[in-house]
């Protein structure tokens, strides 16, 4: 069959095309109400229809990893060293986010009283319930789900990875009566990742849609008061991608260059959607192409999204004191440790809510001093940084995955090596499915 010229183009150049295009529209449809409202709806239908297939594919898939895994005290082991990883990762990033705004000071270049102040009451009521919610037990409380369909429909993460390793472990604990049940859910997760292959045909536009809305909304001027800070918060991003991460794959003796260079569309699309969740999908399968048994990487990806939030852990802990320094406030060591602290409990608390690094800060820059008014002088750019933070997030958890793998002794290097030794060479797996016929 015929195949179309524009589906040659890797889906990278695709979606910097929607992006170069959402910018020119949005400069030209600059505050037009009508144009926003069109190029925001094309945003939503995106986000929507990734929201829709998210959730099938992580039951299906990680419901079959852990009936294949089997050991109970396999899946503790595993289960432990993720947890572990992602808590030192988490804690270097926010490390090197004080270190970092310590060493620049760029809330010593700006009078924050001058700047354009955004509405930030979205932000305001989500943090109250979520501060209302935190804590150690509400934490606990909040991952076993009452309603497992309802956890589903709501796109609560941990609540269904609970359930789906209950439910794996249950079906290895049947045996050969349950059999059915992980051929049903293989097929499901194989429907689901063709699903996956004809939503992302749709990401080009989605990406236009997302980038022009914001540019129409607040144009390229609300960045240049700030833009030392935005400067700052990738230099340090990059920072961690190229010293920390590089180094902890340089440990586990993955080729961490080849791998970037093999997940570069899905960091392309994190960036440009500041969105981590139209990644999942196509994170794990690429991880499991890669040679990461399935079980792991079923595992792993998911809880990573709710877990291990770098880029979000770097961006909280610079504007913690960006914004402290901006108000003149002198914050001694004590000081710091304890919005280290904060930052690490809150983090955990609130990663899956819509805006969470926003309402992280919120809860956490008064216990430093920091009025909560001061957000609302760099929510106007959010937008903007989430977009770096959301790609830093989606290198972690790549990482993440081939790390616990290569830990466990599940990734089969042979297969690792050949993946990225031919990709690009030869179509993999997940290009040829994403072929337009």
């Amino acid at each position: 069959m015929k195949r179309y010229r524009f589906g040659r183009l890797s889906m990278g150049w695709q979606i910097m095309i929607g992006l170069a295009l959402g910018i020119i529209c949005g400069l030209i449809f600059y505050q037009n109400k009508g144009a926003i409202t069109v190029m925001q709806s094309l945003g939503t239908i995106f986000i929507r229809l990734i929201q829709m297939i998210v959730m099938p594919i992580v039951v299906s898939c990680l419901t079959v990893g852990i009936a294949n895994i089997g050991d109970i005290r396999k899946l503790g082991r595993i289960g432990g060293k993720t947890l572990i990883y992602f808590e030192v990762l988490t804690t270097i990033a926010l490390i090197l986010g004080i270190v970092m705004a310590n060493i620049t000071h760029p809330g010593s270049f700006i009078d924050i009283h001058k700047l354009h102040a955004t509405d930030i009451s979205q932000y305001m009521s989500t943090a109250k319930s979520a501060e209302h919610n935190s804590g150690f037990w509400p934490l606990i409380l909040s991952i076993i789900p009452t309603n497992i369909f309802k956890s589903m429909s709501d796109g609560d993460m941990m609540p269904v990875i609970l359930f789906s390793v209950l439910f794996g472990l249950g079906i290895a604990a049947v045996g050969e009566k349950a059999k059915i049940l992980i051929d049903v859910l293989n097929a499901v997760s194989e429907v689901m990742f063709k699903v996956t292959n004809w939503v992302m045909k749709f990401a080009p536009i989605g990406v236009f849609g997302l980038i022009g809305m914001t540019i129409a909304e607040m144009g390229i001027s609300a960045l240049l008061p700030l833009g030392l800070f935005i400067l700052i918060a990738y230099v340090t991003m990059l920072i961690f991608i190229i010293v920390v991460l590089g180094i902890t794959a340089h440990i586990f003796h993955l080729r961490y260059w080849k791998t970037m260079r093999a997940i570069l569309d899905e960091i392309v699309l994190a960036f440009t959607t500041a969105s981590s969740e139209v990644t999942l999908p196509r994170l794990m399968k690429k991880t499991h192409e890669m040679g990461v048994s399935k079980g792991i990487t079923a595992f792993v990806i998911p809880t990573g999204y709710t877990f291990n939030l770098d880029g979000s852990a770097i961006y909280q802990s610079l504007a913690a004191i960006f914004l402290a320094q901006a108000y003149g406030l002198h914050l001694s060591l004590s000081h710091q440790i304890t919005l280290l602290v904060v930052l690490m409990i809150t983090s955990k608390g609130m990663a899956g809510v819509p805006g969470a690094s926003f309402v992280v800060l919120l809860a956490s820059v008064s216990t430093i001093g920091v009025p909560m008014a001061g957000l609302t002088f760099i929510a106007g750019i959010d937008r903007f940084v989430d977009m770096g933070r959301t790609a830093v997030n989606v290198v972690g958890n790549s990482i993440a995955t081939l790390v616990i793998g290569e830990s466990e002794g599940a990734l089969d290097r042979e297969k690792y090596n050949a993946y990225l030794d031919n990709y690009g060479k030869e179509k993999t797996p997940t290009e040829a499915d994403a072929e337009v016929e």
